[in-house]
């Protein structure tokens, strides 16, 4: 057997090897598209994720099938280097009907140096929708004051993602409240123009239509006073001395102070919006709330807070609950009926309790000496759930009370109040008692 017998067999395993390698070297790119089926509007944005891995992407066209017809609604030739993409894009051009259609979609990729094109194509099925969801306000009378609370009770038609109060770019979620009636809690922030403050329902289908109808509604106006705080030097010292592992970096106890006055103070209301979203879809609360008895009032809500350091103006804050002092270390009731959704050290607050009553509505209890319940216990109005203190930020013994709305603040003096309870919110949920659950 001479040499060239026994090279032949070598060669053609290299040749067999390099046409593998040209056709199958490098897979075709995967495909994701989010949503991947069901109702779709013709507005709604569908999110297309190509990965060709080592490869490099060439092409791609996605088609819009309905019966015999197709429309491309997105043709795309890619950059010699990209490797992946993310594309955004809609049905407006795609002159399709009411009913089901199929989107195709076919992307292709090369290899880097040497190699044959991949292509994949995949099919998803969608049922094109176009008609908005009818929505009824059936609440009448809305008379909303300037940093307080309203409600507003509607039907909707059909099934939706999601609905809620808009306004500006804030959107507060309504809650399912038996059969196609929803109830909503919003806010009318202490801080907005009331001529730009104009609340809607807006309620957006599975398919992702959008209606928005008005809300008779009057808005009340009101003031809120400033105050002036002298900072005493013992009182920036025990607050620097709280605080002082978070800002190591920084030198005098004024410093520390106004780091915790700005940056700890934006933390905690993040955290207080993201408590928001952790609510009952139902009311656990019944009437009006209670107020700590027997305790004088410190500090209103949204005062705006100048802080005086030896003669000298060095901060300003506004102060989004009410303070209520006491004996010292008196005991602390629930304001009402709910579920405890968070116990602990809550920065500025110090020790804080917060509070799920149901429909987004929640209070905070802050400055605690001693914490009496745990996350998920239940709590009954009136209930101790702690002691006042002067944790956190605060200058002496006492509560610092707030009530929010998916974690915008509201004036809690509306909801000690039983002629307003009754008017603007337990006379509103009489529209839906009777809905079948």
């Amino acid at each position: 057997m001479n040499r060239l017998t026994l090279l032949l067999p070598v060669f053609f395993l290299v040749i067999i090897a390099v046409a593998l390698f040209y056709f199958l070297g490098t897979p075709a790119p995967t495909v994701s598209l989010m949503p991947e089926n069901g109702p779709i509007a013709i507005r709604r944005d569908l999110s297309l994720k190509l990965d060709a891995g080592r490869a490099i992407l060439k092409k791609l066209t996605v088609e819009a099938i309905q019966g015999e017809k197709g429309v491309k609604v997105l043709v795309k030739d890619y950059p010699a280097a990209a490797h992946g993409a993310t594309e955004a894009f809609n049905l407006l051009q795609s002159g399709l009907k009411e009913g089901p259609f199929t989107l195709a979609v076919e992307a292709t990729s090369s290899p880097r140096r040497f190699g044959a094109e991949r292509t994949v194509r995949k099919q998803y099925q969608f049922t094109f929708e176009n008609k908005p969801p009818v929505v009824e306000v059936l609440s009448v009378a809305h008379n909303i004051t300037r940093g307080g609370a309203a409600v507003v009770v509607y039907t909707i038609s059909k099934e939706v993602e999601k609905s809620g109060v808009v306004f500006g770019n804030r959107f507060y979620p309504g809650y399912r409240h038996g059969g196609n009636f929803y109830v909503c809690f919003f806010p009318f922030p202490y801080d907005m123009d009331p001529d730009k403050y104009i609340p809607r329902v807006s309620a957006v289908d599975k398919a992702g239509n959008e209606r928005v109808v008005g809300i008779n509604y009057h808005l009340i106006p009101k003031n809120f006073p400033p105050d002036t705080i002298k900072l005493a030097p013992a009182f920036v010292d025990k607050i620097a001395a709280e605080f002082k592992d978070r800002y190591p970096q920084q030198t005098s106890p004024l410093e520390v102070f106004l780091k915790v006055n700005g940056e700890v103070r934006a933390q905690n209301r993040k955290t207080i919006a993201e408590l928001g979203r952790r609510t009952s879809p139902v009311p656990l609360w019944e009437g009006v709330f209670l107020r700590m008895p027997n305790a004088a009032p410190l500090g209103g809500f949204a005062q705006t807070r100048t802080y005086i350091y030896e003669g000298k103006e060095v901060d300003t804050q506004t102060h989004l609950g009410f303070d209520l002092a006491s004996l010292a270390h008196a005991a602390v009731p629930a304001a009402n009926r709910g579920v405890v959704i968070f116990a602990g050290d809550l920065g500025i607050y110090g020790n804080c309790i917060v509070i799920d009553h149901g429909l987004g509505l929640q209070t905070i209890y802050g400055h605690l000496s001693r914490i009496a319940v745990k996350e998920g216990d239940k709590v009954e109005k009136g209930q101790t759930i702690g002691n006042t203190g002067a944790t956190g930020m605060a200058g002496g013994d006492h509560l610092h009370f707030e009530v929010v709305i998916s974690g915008e603040s509201v004036n809690p003096i509306e909801w000690w109040d039983p002629s307003w309870i009754r008017n603007n919110v337990t006379g509103k949920l009489e529209l839906v008692k009777g809905a079948g659950k």
